[in-house]
C-alpha cells in the first residue's frame, strides 16, 4: 500500500535526522516507527483484555481467598516485625 503524508517541515527534518542516524531511508524509518507502534498497541490491547477477563470472572470467593493468602504471605515474609496489612486497618486502608 502506498501512503502519502503531508508533514510539517519540523517533523520532516526530525524524521530525516533520525533516519540518517539509523542508516535508513526516511521511508524505511517511518515504516519501522509505525510497525513498532502497532506492536506496542497490540501488546497493550492483549494485556487490557486479560485484565478485563480477570475482572469479569465471577468467582468472588476464590478472589477473596487469594487476596487473603497474598496478604498473609506478604506479612509473614518481612524483615520487620511490623505488618504491611495490620488487621485493625482492614477496611480502612486496604
Amino acid at each position: 500500500m502506498t501512503l502519502t503524508l503531508n508533514l510539517t517541515p519540523e517533523l520532516e527534518q526530525y524524521l530525516k535526522q533520525k533516519a540518517e542516524q539509523q542508516g535508513l531511508s526516511v521511508e524505511a524509518y517511518a515504516l519501522q516507527l509505525l510497525t513498532e507502534q502497532i506492536l506496542v498497541a497490540k501488546k497493550q490491547a492483549k494485556a487490557v483484555n486479560l485484565l478485563q477477563s480477570w475482572l469479569e470472572e465471577e468467582d468472588i470467593q476464590e478472589q477473596k481467598e487469594t487476596g487473603e493468602y497474598l496478604i498473609q504471605s506478604l506479612d509473614e515474609d518481612r524483615l520487620s516485625h511490623r505488618k504491611l496489612f495490620p488487621v485493625e486497618m482492614k477496611g480502612v486502608s486496604w
